[in-house]
């Protein structure tokens, strides 16, 4: 199986993502991230004040000084911190919703901002695989077969690619995680929800659709 894997790029007829497709998303590529905050669709996620000058790499929101998430994790005996960040996630609806994503060397966790409540934790060993837009924007999904899957968006999803990987190297002689990287990809919404994300670059700007895989 092989780490990294990249697709070609799928040219797609206009009519095959109608627009007229009710209760569907077509959100626009997220841009770069802007100061000490991330910027998307009139959203704006802010990184705590205390951990704009972490030196631990990887951790941008200073998990070790916020004693709720510190909590959270050594409720789970998780210690060490490859990645955490605010992200935007896509819920099963097509809703964009602020989370805290958290990445230790045994667990992903995602997090409400507001009230430090632990959303869902995810263990590396359930993890397949990733999948990467391959064009300007800031889209990414962590692919979970025994549970679902999670569309989430962040200007630093290749380093939250590289943490997982570095998390799963070595932990079992079989297992390697698969990155994806393409322009187009299926996705778990849900249990019995599947979408496919495509992204394609028109006139200079990356478009995005999202659709529901109907049958």
């Amino acid at each position: 199986m092989n780490r990294l894997r990249t697709l070609n790029r799928i040219q797609v007829e206009p009519d095959e993502f109608p627009v007229e497709n009710a209760g569907e998303e077509t959100p626009a590529a997220p841009p770069e991230e802007e100061g000490d905050g991330m910027q998307f669709m009139g959203m704006k996620v802010v990184r705590r004040r205390s951990a704009i000058d972490q030196d631990c790499k990887g951790d941008y929101i200073g998990v070790d000084s916020d004693k709720y998430l510190s909590k959270i994790l050594s409720k789970q005996g998780d210690t060490r911190i490859l990645f955490a960040d605010y992200v935007l996630k896509f819920t099963s609806s097509g809703k964009m919703k602020k989370r805290i994503l958290i990445i230790t060397d045994f667990a992903l966790y995602l997090l409400d901002p507001e009230s430090d409540k632990l959303n869902r934790r995810i263990a590396l060993a359930a993890v397949e695989s990733t999948w990467l837009s391959n064009l300007s924007d800031n889209f990414f999904a962590i692919v979970v077969p025994s549970e679902y899957d999670s569309l989430m968006a962040s200007c630093r999803k290749k380093e939250i690619s590289d943490a997982l990987l570095e998390a799963t190297e070595g932990r079992n002689s079989g297992y390697q995680l698969d990155v994806v990287i393409s322009s187009r990809f299926e996705y778990h919404a849900a249990d019995d929800i599947v979408k496919e994300i495509e992204c394609e670059e028109i006139d200079g700007c990356v478009k995005t659709r999202i659709t529901k895989k109907e049958g």
